[in-house]
């Protein structure tokens, strides 16, 4: 009878070990198998602007790396924060991503007195897919045709000239707003709803400055009804070459960029964060992708290691937080 009870017991403890064992061998397919059902990648922004076109194109090509689908929503309003936060309360489990931006990731929790995530807290940002470089703009009405000139025809005119943005506290006003500091000029702000607002009025001569991303500005540079002044990159853009950087004008100091990335919830497993890591650097890296996005002005980056990306969000925090405090801007 006692041989019979250490026999059982025996018996439980190989079938008890025999199930974990299944339970252990069947994570660890599981895991290699991610991702096995389509991915989700949030866009805060509306259809059609190059935000988008830049998540769908990512979006598109990161679907062919990992074997399954990423399927684009656009969920537009408030400032990003909404297609943000629905993406910062998603589960952590790397089906759900974020199009990151500076807006959305740096701008926007330093801005607004109220806001529904943290960045470092809710998000793991992991790949910085482009930088999108400014270009200073005016019309022909204006007596400039470089950054420095357009400098002394503002002090000439006494505070008289005007600049559009597309709305208070977003990176081209307050890049605007570095560069009358900058150039040592007063010029009066004037928000508009959109970009094509904006523009127009910049065009009708309302306004006589505007801090734009290349690609809405390019078409109108083109057609010889707007003039690009400088870009506020580093380098001249293969887009502009004609074009000097406001540092080639006399400034050398000065330098702003928005930029795109991806993000996904902060406790997303690791392996899942380097699979989604690995798929997106292939694509940054595929020169048909590079060129479609350089001939918007947008400048594609190289692929960044965690590290390398933590340090590039921390400067970019604090560059453009310098710019918030001197000018005391702040949100509701």
């Amino acid at each position: 009878m006692q041989g019979s009870k250490f026999g059982r017991r025996a018996w439980l403890a190989t079938a008890a070990a025999a199930a974990v064992g299944a339970l252990a061998g069947g994570a660890a397919p599981a895991l290699a198998a991610y991702p096995d059902h389509p991915i989700k990648l949030v866009v805060p922004y509306t259809p059609g602007g190059s935000t988008d076109q830049f998540g769908r194109a990512i979006a598109d090509g990161m679907s062919r790396q990992l074997g399954q689908t990423v399927v684009v929503e656009n969920r537009p309003g408030a400032a990003t924060m909404i297609g943000t936060t629905s993406v910062a309360r998603a589960p952590a489990d790397g089906y759900t991503m974020v199009l990151a931006t500076n807006g959305s990731m740096v701008l926007n929790p330093q801005l607004y007195k109220k806001i529904s995530y943290d960045p470092p807290r809710d998000f793991k940002i992991f790949s910085i897919g482009a930088e999108v470089p400014l270009v200073v703009v005016t019309n022909s009405h204006v007596p400039a045709s470089n950054i420095r000139e357009f400098a002394n025809y503002a002090k000439a005119s006494g505070g008289k000239l005007n600049y559009s943005s597309v709305g208070l506290g977003n990176a081209l006003q307050l890049a605007t707003e570095m560069l009358k500091t900058e150039l040592g000029i007063q010029v009066t702000h004037v928000p508009y709803n959109g970009s094509a607002p904006a523009l127009s009025a910049l065009l009708a001569n309302d306004t006589q400055l505007m801090v734009d991303v290349v690609s809405t500005s390019l078409p109108h540079i083109k057609a010889g009804k707007l003039k690009a002044l400088a870009v506020t990159s580093r380098k001249r853009l293969d887009v502009l070459p004609n074009v000097p950087t406001v540092a080639e004008g006399g400034y050398p100091d000065f330098q702003a960029a928005t930029w795109f990335g991806l993000a996904v919830p902060a406790q997303t497993p690791p392996e899942a964060v380097a699979k989604l890591r690995a798929a997106a650097d292939s694509v940054l890296k595929d020169p048909k992708f590079r060129a479609t996005f350089s001939d918007l002005g947008l400048v594609v980056q190289p692929p960044r290691t965690q590290a390398e990306i933590d340090r590039y969000i921390e400067a970019d925090r604090e560059h453009w937080g310098k710019v918030i405090r001197a000018n005391n801007i702040t949100l509701d």
